[in-house]
């Protein structure tokens, strides 16, 4: 009898191909890059270190592992949920899905608000970031300006328990306050910062499942124009909050009509769009009279 020879243990570069044949098949438009993170989760490497270990054979734990979280990826989770973490501006946040998960185009705002802060004089600098979520903007401004004292307001406990978690985690001198916009917010401020929900109701229904069905709504949500948010933030501050300075992330769709409604709020308030690398509008900067 010949004897039976046991079959080679797939080898992480297998696996890779594998996973990104399947999650490319369930719809993912990223599936490279998706399997390579969640290997690396669940391998407890970096994303680079994979490039070291192409021929690394996986045992059957490791597996196991790994198939769970393409699993769930491929029923649309998004990558962020699953291993917990999203960088933003060069940093690790932690996110769950009681919080919006952090997006490149953020990075326009915090990039431009660092600048205005850093050509700032004073010792101190009072922040307040307005529907906080992660707590991804307020922390890295405190992170990247140390004369910054920042505060993060959100409506939500559960988003606000993130928030503190990755100011504790990165080091950064940031207060929560549990409340909607500006309404618990006290004295004057140098920059007002926020990033509001500004989807439309026909939008929600047609974006990708992977925001639809897991990522929180009332994060997402404007109303049917988009804007019932900054209706309600812009009121806020004007009756709650002195700011020398706001500055308001926008769908580059909407920024003019966002533009109107600063207009129509703060009298004598000069408006500037900020680009983002596309070279559409995506923040308003708003300096008060």
């Amino acid at each position: 009898m010949t004897p039976e020879v046991a079959a080679a243990a797939p080898t992480l570069i297998d696996v890779l191909r594998l996973s990104t044949t399947y999650l490319g098949d369930h719809g993912s438009t990223s599936a490279r890059l998706d399997s390579e993170l969640l290997c690396a989760h669940a391998l407890g490497l970096r994303r680079i270190d994979l490039y070291l270990q192409f021929d690394r054979p996986l045992d059957e734990a490791e597996l196991t592992s790994i198939r769970e979280l393409i699993r769930r990826r491929g029923k649309g989770e998004p990558v962020a949920y699953i291993t917990g973490t999203r960088e933003f501006y060069g940093r690790s946040f932690h996110v769950t899905p009681d919080v919006l998960v952090p997006r490149p185009d953020t990075e326009t705002l915090v990039q431009h608000a660092v600048g205005f802060l850093r050509d700032r004089p004073g010792a101190e600098l009072r922040v307040a970031d307005l529907g906080t979520g992660s707590g991804c903007i307020a922390v890295t401004l405190a992170a990247e300006v140390t004369a910054v004292r920042a505060v993060g307001t959100d409506v939500s406990a559960a988003a606000l328990d993130v928030a503190r978690a990755n100011a504790d985690s990165l080091g950064a001198d940031v207060s929560f306050v549990e409340c909607s916009w500006a309404d618990c917010l006290e004295g004057g401020f140098d920059l007002i910062v926020s990033n509001p929900p500004y989807v439309t109701t026909a939008e929600f229904e047609a974006v990708d499942r992977d925001v639809r069905d897991f990522e929180p709504p009332g994060a997402l949500l404007g109303g049917d124009d988009g804007l019932d948010a900054y209706r309600a933030l812009l009121a806020s501050v004007r009756d709650h909050a002195n700011a020398a300075r706001v500055m308001l992330e926008v769908d580059p769709r909407h920024a003019d009509a966002v533009a109107g409604l600063v207009s129509a709020t703060f009298r004598g308030a000069t408006t500037v769009a900020v680009l983002d690398l596309t070279g559409r509008t995506r923040v308003l900067d708003v300096a008060m009279a």
